[in-house]
């Protein structure tokens, strides 16, 4: 572990980036082409961009010229809503993602289903995704006395909604993105679960199960379970036998994903004011009602360093950068516009963002550690400890200058991630309190990662060294061949998502949860020749160690024929958890 992580303690080497590495910001003519379509106003370049990002959300001329730099480097970049939208003349938000809140079990009035359809178009049309709880739905054929008819169920109404995010386009091209979930002991579950097998229904959801430890601890004792709506238990099922067909389903169509709810509430810094049902569509960002998810993500290659004839990670340039990035992060809250009054309040008294990377496989991949391994994971998991710890030691300093969120008080400090920091850094956020309430989130970054010079996405390993990509442009599909940009530009031939095994995609992910209080978002991608016991193991182990959730792509399921036949798509506002 020493020789390994010895790296992180040397002191900063200054911007000497390796030979061979490009330029920062978009390069080859696909990444040039999708950043112009997607993220500048007219007659704007990437430097534009940064400049009139960085002028939106800088609190001084040295903080501006500060962040700035960290974007014109490429850094960091923030996600995709901001780039393209603050400092515009358009009034959308640069929030990428919100969730619903809570819906009614009725059709009309405040915060019945139509309620929230209406609020999800305002939504979506000023270029929100968006994630629903259906869980408070009555299942279908439910008696609705008044009218003595049978209610359509929360399948129906994912239809409904489906239609809406097909028709409305958020700021552009792109289609509204939409998570749905349903908690495991609804009597609806099986249905929900085929709801997506095939391949044109429900295309504008990603679906999720919120699995419970009560769920959980039944499919070990293989003991039944109770479906329930509202206290009344409607049967009695086979746990293991429902374990089944979610598992056979995640296989064949690599959906419904699994979020592990109860770890989900547990983990969470807010659990003392908060309760937490939904999450974003790429489920990075478990949100309560009317949350809002406030993404950027760290270009980890853009720290690789020549030492001693070798490539290294400045890991204390990362640290110093985290300073100017949270404050500027931070300033996103007071600057946005907000489709709904609700969701500018949650995000005022939280202040959430969650800061995460890309390029993490190329970078360590660089300095010599494949993706997957024990030393793979030990560089990662120190990495990571170094922006979990900046991020919170620079969010209390900002506290102390500016005031603590507004939901903040003294039980903050009693919530398990809180616990685990650093002594010192605990005892900071003790002495001011925090500006933010959660600060680290692995998104998949699948666009942004793109124009950065396909760096590899999110923490995830690379795709393919070579591939062909289909980009959506205003006057229809681009394909564009594509290289990864360690073998292009680093001479390493990456580890492939096929070639680790889904042992070591779960390790990776397990130990990324432990130093992100958002989640993360991860496929583990999956061989057809893996037994189906390993298979369900993946599930079961991911949530033994604390995962907050799990998606899987098995390369001999169904949904793995559909995609084999087409090139990797955009997988901006689809399914991320499919495509990432």
């Amino acid at each position: 572990m020493d020789v390994i992580l010895s790296y992180i303690h040397h002191t900063r080497l200054g911007n000497h980036n390796m030979i061979g590495m490009p330029a920062p910001g978009p390069q080859s003519l696909a990444s040039k082409e999708t950043f112009k379509f997607k993220y500048t106003q007219k007659g704007e370049d990437f430097r534009a961009v940064c400049n009139r990002v960085s002028a939106c959300l800088a609190d001084s001329d040295y903080h501006f010229r500060e962040f700035r730099d960290v974007m014109l480097d490429g850094r960091f970049t923030p996600a995709g809503r901001i780039l393209s939208s603050l400092g515009t003349t358009k009034a959308v938000t640069p929030y990428n993602c919100f969730v619903s809140g809570t819906i009614g079990d009725s059709l009309r009035g405040p915060g019945s289903i139509l309620c929230r359809f209406e609020e999800a178009a305002e939504t979506m049309r000023r270029g929100g995704g968006i994630g629903y709880d259906f869980s408070t739905i009555r299942p279908r054929n439910a008696i609705i006395r008044s009218l003595d008819s049978h209610a359509a169920g929360p399948v129906g109404f994912l239809e409904m909604f489906n239609t809406l995010g097909s028709m409305i386009a958020s700021t552009g091209e792109r289609r509204g993105a939409q998570m749905g979930i349903l908690r495991v002991d609804h009597p609806d579950i099986e249905e929900f679960i085929h709801a997506k097998q095939n391949d044109n229904k429900l295309s504008r959801f990603n679906l999720s199960i919120a699995v419970t430890d009560e769920f959980m601890g039944a499919v070990d004792g293989g003991s039944l379970f109770p479906l329930r709506f509202e206290g009344e238990v409607y049967r009695l099922v086979n746990a293991r036998a429902l374990w089944e067909t979610i598992m056979r389903s995640t296989w064949d169509w690599a959906e419904p994903g699994v979020v592990f709810i109860d770890t989900i509430n547990k983990e969470n810094n807010l659990q003392y004011c908060e309760t937490i049902a939904a999450t974003n569509p790429c489920s990075e960002q478990p949100l309560p009602p009317f949350g809002a998810c406030l993404l950027g993500s760290f270009n980890l290659v853009r720290y690789l360093r020549h030492r001693k004839g070798k490539p290294d990670i400045d890991v204390q340039s990362l640290r110093d950068d985290v300073k100017h990035v949270v404050r500027a992060m931070d300033n996103v809250v007071d600057t946005a516009i907000y489709p709904l009054p609700e969701q500018k309040e949650q995000a005022e008294a939280n202040r959430r963002m969650g800061l995460g990377f890309m390029g993490m496989a190329n970078a360590i991949e660089a300095i010599g550690y494949e993706y997957g391994t024990e030393d793979y994971i030990d560089v990662q998991s120190a990495i990571m400890d170094t922006l979990m710890d900046a991020a919170y030691y620079e969010s209390a300093m900002l506290a102390k200058e500016k005031g603590a969120f507004p939901a903040y008080t003294s039980k903050y400090l009693e919530q398990p991630f809180v616990r685990r920091l650093d002594p010192a850094t605990f005892q900071v956020v003790r002495d001011h309190g925090i500006r933010n309430s959660h600060l680290v989130s692995m998104a998949p970054t699948g666009t942004i990662s793109f124009c950065m010079g396909h760096v590899s996405s999110g923490i995830e390993p690379v795709f393919a060294v070579q591939q062909e990509r289909i980009v959506q442009m205003p006057g229809g599909p681009v394909n564009y061949e594509v290289e990864d940009y360690s073998y292009k530009y680093l001479g390493v031939k990456p580890r492939t998502a096929d070639e680790v095994t889904p042992e070591e995609h779960i390790a990776v992910l397990a130990a990324a949860q432990k130093y992100t209080d958002s989640a993360v978002s991860k496929t583990c991608n999956v061989p057809a020749d893996t037994s189906w016991l390993d298979f369900k193991g993946i599930y079961k182990k991911a949530w033994a160690e604390g995962a907050k959730g799990c998606a899987t792509f098995t390369t001999g399921g169904k949904r793995g024929a559909l995609l084999q036949a087409k090139p990797v798509a955009d997988c901006e506002g689809a399914a991320c958890a499919i495509a990432s």
